[in-house]
């Protein structure tokens, strides 16, 4: 067995474990993808435009609200008459850029990844958090790379 399929097992039993089947149909795609012999063929296509995809699919997911009229244009101008409305507003621009951070910092030093991986999988399984962690994980990582380059 290869360190890939033993790390990618190793995240699968804990996946399972977490009871998350997110993470558990994730790796289990890719070690199907490694057992069938199609990595080396998918694995660029999914690392160039993975993240692309995911994020036009959860895109796709949050404006159906919209799309099937339970969302209408008149509850848009409402909820901007809202504090809460107002700080979703001003979170959405926030978690946008921190995003757009995040998207450099893992292209610049893809090293990174390792970690901000784990600690979402970690949050994934066990915390009940989302797996959009890597990429707002990465912005906050780089603005706080930024502050303490900044500070020295």
């Amino acid at each position: 067995m290869s360190g890939t399929t033993g790390f990618l097992l190793l995240l699968l039993i804990i996946g399972l474990l977490g009871k998350n089947v997110s993470i558990t149909v994730a790796v289990g795609f890719l070690l199907i993808i490694n057992w069938l012999g199609f990595g080396q063929k998918v694995y660029p296509f999914l690392q160039g435009q993975g993240l692309n995809i995911g994020i036009t699919v959860i895109t796709i997911a949050i404006l159906v609200p919209i799309a099937s009229g339970h969302i209408t244009l008149q509850d848009l101008w409402s909820s901007m008459k809202s504090t809460y409305g107002l700080v979703a507003l001003f979170s959405g621009l926030v978690v946008a850029i921190l995003g757009g951070f995040g998207v450099k910092l893992l292209a610049d030093d893809p090293q990174v990844t390792i970690a901000l991986v784990l600690g979402t999988i970690l949050a994934v399984t066990f915390l009940k958090g989302v797996a959009v962690g890597p990429l707002i994980g990465a912005g906050i990582a780089y603005l706080i790379m930024k502050a303490v380059q900044f500070f020295h």
